[in-house]
């Protein structure tokens, strides 16, 4: 009662050469420790395990102990999204290269396709139809054959199966408890109805194919995704079709190495917690300017800028002034001039430089040392400019919204 091996199933069994198309790829964000909660006083810092948890991902490919086998990508995504073990059961078998280049994987219940170019309906993931698969080679044949040989119970089962898959008319349907399916002219009915509906019925299991039947004391029905079987004092259950026609097609279910593969537990998909940042004792700095509303404090030795407001501490961050015979000065200043965004070009020392769209410009001399956002490197804390106080990015941004023209600001060795 079952088909031959399906066409296209001589193909490779591969666990690991997977689908690069329609897969989802992760980007590593880089945090930037020094600047996360600059805008609050006291500063705060990012613990160890704070940047442990942003770069955090979940596992791409698991091991099934209870089985032996493997799920990766997107099979894993479909078979966690969709229910998991209850839905699908657990995989019996490798993924397998099929020759048209269809990557598919049998577990208890069911068979999951990938297509690379998509299949008939423009999918790349599919279920397969292992419904169809239990259909009888010639269904006219088998009745007549079943009916007329006689045979005992094994001849009437098989003739109750092969007759269950003929449609019925919709005329002949006349209870309320029975459902009428028109796609495929088959009628649900008792607990097959119950667990079709409540589980999304075409959806999951696909409409019927055959009518229920009896076979060995045990009703079962086929839908073109899958069969239920019921007994008497129990609810619908799903039948392992997925792996009897592995076993059907002689497809290797030895359990596979687990190497370094995670044991499957959800639990591998829930992120760390994310950390609550910790105060920790900022650095005061040398003080504000004394009278100010706010003022801003550059130490050269330091290579570290402090912002105050009144006496309180507004921010610090590591900076980079001027390289050697480009000294930023040291003395009293005030911001004069600001500019969002600006080209820096000039020749100073015998050093051309052109630097486009330099943001968060704050000039605190007449000459053109400013402080201003720096994109161009990331090595704050020591002297890297033309005499400008380089700022990172961000910092620079909110130090740019939060200081006033004509804000005071001290340079000390």
């Amino acid at each position: 009662m079952f088909v031959d091996m399906p066409a296209g199933m001589t193909g490779t069994i591969d666990g690991q050469a997977r689908r690069k198309q329609g897969q989802r790829r992760f980007v590593v964000i880089a945090v930037m420790v020094g600047f996360v909660l600059s805008l609050l006083a006291p500063l705060m810092m990012l613990s160890s395990q704070g940047v442990s948890a942003q770069g955090w991902s979940p596992p791409r490919t698991v091991y099934m102990a209870e089985t032996g086998q493997t799920l990766d990508q997107v099979f894993l995504d479909q078979w966690r999204d969709g229910g998991g073990a209850a839905t699908y059961g657990y995989p019996v078998t490798p993924e397998i290269t099929q020759d048209d280049g269809t990557i598919v994987q049998y577990l208890q219940y069911a068979r999951f396709e990938y297509h690379p170019e998509g299949n008939a309906n423009g999918n790349v993931f599919a279920l397969g139809q292992i419904g169809e698969e239990l259909r009888p080679f010639n269904l006219q044949r088998s009745v007549a054959s079943f009916t007329s040989t006689g045979g005992g119970e094994s001849a009437a089962a098989a003739t109750s199966f092969a007759k269950a898959w003929m449609p019925v008319d919709a005329a002949s349907v006349t209870s309320d408890s029975v459902r009428y399916v028109e796609e495929t002219g088959h009628t649900i009915r008792y607990s097959f109805r119950t667990f079709w509906e409540a589980t999304g019925e075409a959806s999951y299991l696909g409409n019927p194919l055959t009518e229920q039947y009896v076979m060995a004391g045990v009703t079962y029905q086929v839908f073109e995704r899958g069969q239920l079987a019921w007994q008497n004092g129990s609810e619908a259950t799903m039948v392992p079709v997925g792996q009897m026609l592995a076993e059907k097609y002689r497809i290797d279910q030895a359990p596979v190495a687990q190497g370094n593969l995670p044991t499957y537990s959800e639990d591998l998909f829930v992120p760390p917690p994310t950390p609550t940042p910790e105060p920790v004792a900022a650095p005061y700095g040398p003080g504000p300017v004394s009278g100010t509303s706010k003022s801003i404090v550059v130490s050269i030795s330091q290579q570290r800028m402090w912002a105050y407001e009144g006496d309180s501490l507004f921010m610090t961050t590591l900076v980079s002034t001027g390289r050697p015979g480009f000294d930023t000065p040291t003395g009293m200043f005030s911001i004069s001039k600001k500019v969002p965004m600006q080209d820096m070009e000039g020749l100073i020392g015998g050093e051309y430089y052109n630097v486009t769209d330099v943001p968060d410009v704050m000039y605190f001399t007449t000459v053109g040392h400013a402080f201003h956002g720096t994109y161009w490197h990331n090595n704050f804390g020591a002297v890297m400019s033309h005499g400008c106080v380089n700022i990172p990015m961000d910092l620079a941004s909110v130090l740019y919204e939060w200081t006033p023209m004509y804000t005071q600001v001290q340079i000390v060795d």
